[in-house]
């Protein structure tokens, strides 16, 4: 069974790659204009201008294919509503929550620390935590395209669109015992997956690659391991949760806004904002990490199965 999702990944990844005519024809260069800012939400072709054979033009081509597939099954309406504007656009420094909710993606991205994530997404039942997903991967996406010309992750669109329509698509073919959609749903889980590993990536180099906001963030290290998502809950949701929290901070940072305390990651649920990347032995021996009231707690350093 796992042989046959990864041959179905590897064909479309071959399609992608080898006929990108078919594909780049439907990019599309949309521009966004403020009073003081211009964005271009750039579109590029689909293979590399600049060809070295490297793994990078290798990854950048099938992302930028990927998200551009995806992009153009969506409606007209939806596709002028999620469009990636310049930063503060809608949002600034002092913008209410409802507004920060609802904005459509900016660049340099939107702080949205986890107090925030929490409140958007309890009261839909994780509803808007898929508008999240795909608000900060186009983010990151447009970000990358700008900075270096290169990406590395298929964006809002080649993230969250194939495991929407996987879902979709093959949960009502499995109620009906038609072959190929436990298939399908095990690909589109698989994919979203490995988008939320590389989404870890891309977090930590974001977060330790320049000095400056290293400082910044008072990291020594990167903040995230990256392998935790394949881990069950809730040891998911605890790196998760730091996702959220270590790249609001970054986009507050690139910003310029000044720190606010997020009492959730910081007082309530200290392992959320934990500078350091503990292991999981660390984690479970050390109660301080854990709750607000367990700070005072003492290490269980008697338990030889935690000791590193």
């Amino acid at each position: 069974m796992m042989n046959s999702v990864y041959a179905i990944i590897s064909s479309v990844m071959l399609v992608l790659l080898v006929f990108p005519s078919y594909i780049s024809d439907a990019f599309v260069t949309t521009t966004h204009t403020s009073t003081t800012k211009t964005i271009n939400i750039r579109s590029t072709p689909l293979c590399s201008t600049k060809k070295d054979d490297s793994s990078d033009d290798f990854i950048s081509d099938f992302c930028v294919g990927t998200n551009t597939f995806w992009r153009n099954l969506v409606i007209e309406p939806v596709k002028n509503y999620v469009d990636v504007q310049p930063a503060e656009t809608t949002v600034n420094k002092d913008s209410d929550a409802l507004t920060k909710l609802t904005s459509p993606p900016e660049v340099p991205g939107i702080p949205r620390p986890v107090w925030l994530t929490i409140l958007g997404s309890v009261p839909t039942a994780l509803g808007w935590y898929g508008y999240y997903k795909f608000s900060v991967e186009e983010e990151l996406y447009q970000y990358e395209l700008q900075e270096i010309g290169k990406v590395s992750g298929a964006g809002g669109y080649g993230t969250l669109f194939p495991f929407v329509y996987g879902i979709i698509i093959g949960f009502p073919l499995t109620l009906l015992h038609v072959p190929g959609g436990e298939l399908l749903i095990q690909a589109a889980g698989i994919w979203i997956l490995a988008g939320q590993m590389n989404l870890y990536r891309r977090v930590n180099e974001l977060c330790t690659e320049d000095e400056t906001i290293k400082a910044e963030l008072e990291l020594t290290e990167p903040p995230l391991w990256e392998y935790w998502a394949v881990l069950p809950p809730p040891l998911d949701v605890v790196v998760g949760l730091r996702q959220v929290h270590f790249l609001s901070e970054y986009w507050r940072v690139k910003r310029g806004y000044p720190k606010e305390k997020d009492i959730i990651a910081e007082e309530l649920f200290p392992f959320i904002s934990m500078k350091e990347r503990f292991t999981l032995k660390q984690f479970f021996r050390r109660p301080k990490y854990w709750f607000w009231f367990t700070t005072n707690w003492e290490d269980f350093d008697n338990i030889p199965l935690l000791k590193d």
